[in-house]
């Protein structure tokens, strides 16, 4: 249970809240107790019981006071107007006790709302900044549809189970222990006989409850590979129609639903047994307290009445409820606890792109980027070895090689969004890891082969990430790029929606937007990641126009496999498995006859 105790982490801004629950909980079980305690009077009015009390008490906060102070009222009530009129004030105490109880069960209930919804909130959000943080090498492992089961299934499950169960938390314990000191007052030996009882059948319910936690880890890892194939399909329908593999996804999808529903059948059983098991065992409890407690009663040495048993049976049957609904919250705490472990395994992946404490601000650079003996791998294969490597400010540098030869890997540690296993890159003779993360990736534009534009107006997908927000600058952006034509045709110009990860553009509008926000960025230092591969003919032209204007003034390092789109520039950095093997401009390396001369006269032929 520790880690349910570490979620109590989540109500601390707002534990003035959850006092107040407590508080109005606390109010609310000594008024139904109240209301339970009139029961004695009633009965004692009724047969003829009940005991003429002409002095008031001096006051204590015990029981015997209170009863004494009923019976006194009650008394002189009886004396002045008869016993019908002392069974109707009974009555109408019970009444007021009763509105009193369940409006401060009100209450506790309407503070602690709040609390559950904003607590519910405040771990999305950690997990959201959690999955933004966490460098791009951690989804190279992840599967996409496991993490968002974790951010919505699994977070919902934890306000279904859990935070749902903390009303009966902070309410049922303080219910059971108010009830048992009350109890205890009344009669000891019978107390202690409940005390001794009660725990056994606790114990029985909590070993149910243990193997609850471990199915339901199964059940919303199993949810998470369901979610995971819905997300495969999305991404992929255009080539599951194309290769009509409905059939083959339908079956995939079908067998993980089916695992999912027999552990989720599994699991739903043994929740549901929780309220029918805690009741049988309460009424056992009460059956085998019903005939000691008699027996006390019937025993010449013992001074319990008749009326007393009554009572303290009708107060043991309210703990039973409680008692109930603290097991049923067990079992769904137990079952929430493993979308909690879910949840923690997420919270505590290792971010690895940290931020040092007293890292530079950088605003600019001045000389030169340089990769120094870096080294780079995931899991046991190493992406690159030993790049030794000097950009010069202004530069354009064109990497080439095959796939996979470590090209886009490189450009993904000037940003930082992965660092090298080892060696370093510097700006300006620093460590990148010296400088602030947000700074440094200020520095940067990013246009890659596959535009990302976001279910959002061209207006705000160009802005994207930028402290202008004017029309006039997004406008010169679109212009500059090649955008503006396409987008004021449409009909709701800049505010036109380009629908989802722009599916109502063509891939060279895309990648006109993709390079108009990078010139809304005005980075000095330029990353194009293939931006010009998987385009038509008249699509290239006006990309790599846009593109042309976009570099002028700057740094850029250029990705291509296209060689007739990089013959101009200062240097050309050749890759093979993940080592430079030639280095020069593009006439030079044609005539080493090396690595490059070959794919130059591949592309060529």
């Amino acid at each position: 249970m520790k880690r349910f105790f570490r979620l109590f982490k989540y109500l601390v801004p707002y534990k003035w809240s959850v006092v107040q629950n407590v508080v109005f909980n606390v109010l609310g079980a000594f008024f139904a107790l109240f209301s339970f305690a009139m029961v004695i009077p009633f009965l004692q009015v009724l047969f003829d019981n009940q005991p003429m009390v002409t002095e008031p008490a001096e006051f204590e906060l015990k029981t015997s006071w209170l009863m004494h102070t009923l019976n006194y009222y009650l008394s002189k009530l009886i004396l002045t107007h008869g016993k019908p009129m002392g069974l109707v004030m009974v009555s109408v105490m019970v009444v007021v006790f009763s509105l009193l109880k369940n409006s401060f069960l009100y209450l506790a209930n309407f503070s602690l709302a709040s609390v559950r919804a904003k607590t519910v909130r405040d771990i999305r959000l950690e997990i959201y900044n959690k999955i933004i943080r966490l460098p791009l090498s951690f989804y190279t492992e992840a599967r996409k549809g496991d993490v968002i089961t974790r951010i919505s299934n699994d977070v919902q499950e934890i306000e279904a189970s859990i935070m749902s169960s903390l009303q009966m938390v902070f309410r049922d314990p303080l219910t059971i222990i108010i009830y048992f000191s009350f109890l205890m007052a009344t009669n000891w030996q019978l107390t202690l006989f409940v005390i001794v009882i009660l725990p056994l059948s606790g114990l029985f319910i909590g070993r149910i409850a243990r193997t609850l936690r471990q199915r339901s880890f199964r059940g919303q890892q199993q949810l998470g590979e369901v979610m995971s194939v819905i997300e495969e399909t999305l991404t992929g329908l255009r080539i599951i129609k194309g290769f009509n593999g409905e059939a083959e996804m339908g079956e995939k999808f079908s067998r993980a639903n089916n695992r999912f529903a027999r552990l989720m059948k599994s699991i739903m059983r043994r929740r549901q047994l929780a309220s029918p098991l805690s009741e049988f065992l309460g009424t056992i409890v009460l059956m085998i307290l019903m005939a000691y407690g008699g027996w006390l009663v019937l025993s010449e040495d013992n001074n319990m009445t008749s009326e007393s048993l009554i009572f303290f049976l009708v107060v043991f049957s309210q703990i039973i409820t409680p008692a109930k609904n603290f097991s049923t919250a067990y079992f769904s705490i137990q079952k929430g606890m493993a979308s909690v472990d879910r949840v923690d395994e997420l919270l505590k992946a290792d971010e690895r792109i940290i931020e040092l404490p007293d890292a530079l601000p950088v605003k600019d650079f001045t000389r030169e980027i340089e990769f120094r003996d870096v080294s780079f791998r995931y899991d046991e294969e190493d992406v690159l070895k030993h790049i030794n490597l000097k950009i010069l400010k202004g530069q354009r540098i064109a990497l080439v090689g095959k796939s996979g030869a470590g090209k886009s890997t490189m450009v993904d540690l000037l940003p930082r969004f992965m660092d090298p296993v080892s060696g370093e890159i510097l700006l300006d003779g620093i460590s990148l890891k010296n400088y602030k993360i947000a700074d440094l990736r200020n520095l940067m534009g990013i246009v890659s082969q596959d535009s990302i534009l976001f279910n959002d107006t061209f207006f705000n997908n160009i802005a994207f990430g930028s402290n202008q927000k004017e029309m006039d600058a997004v406008s010169n952006a679109a212009e500059v790029s090649n955008a503006a034509e396409f987008i004021y045709d449409t009909p709701g110009g800049m505010n036109e929606g380009v629908g989802d990860g722009g599916g109502k553009l063509s891939g060279g509008q895309k990648q006109r937007v993709s390079i108009a926000r990078a010139v809304m960025a005005n980075p000095p230092i330029l990353i194009l990641d293939e931006a010009t591969s998987s385009l038509d003919t008249e699509s290239e032209r006006l990309v790599q126009d846009a593109i042309e204007r976009l570099m002028e003034n700057r740094t850029s390092i250029v990705i291509a496999h296209r060689l007739s789109t990089i013959k101009n520039a200062d240097l050309i950095v050749v890759l093979d498995e993940g080592e430079i093997v030639e280095m020069g401009r593009h006439d030079e390396l044609v005539k080493k006859r090396g690595v490059y001369h070959k794919l130059h006269k591949m592309q060529t032929f």
